[in-house]
């Protein structure tokens, strides 16, 4: 359970504020979309993508060790983040 609780709590905070809930938010924003269609429409998306990510982390995981894998991941969003920095100073 504390690990489902963990994986929660870290896409529910990856997600705030990126370009999928601005995008959510502006769907909403349009009086022609109802904002339970937008609610159910990008719930939908969300799962759908999540289940992508769970396939085709499985498959990768067959081939690739999880320390490997959380190395990689790890060190990408380090180095996004930096070079975000470096963007945001420029």
């Amino acid at each position: 359970m504390k690990a489902l609780v963990m994986v929660f709590f870290s896409v529910f905070l990856a997600e705030l504020g990126d370009k999928t809930q601005l995008a959510t938010l502006l769907f909403a924003t349009d009086g022609k979309m109802g904002r339970l269609g937008v609610f159910f429409a990008a719930s939908g998306a969300l799962v759908f993508s999540s289940l992508l990510a769970v396939l085709f982390g499985a498959q990768i995981a067959r081939y690739i060790s999880p320390v490997a894998l959380k190395i990689a991941a790890g060190s990408g969003f380090i180095l996004i983040g930096i070079w975000m920095v470096i963007g945001a100073r420029s």
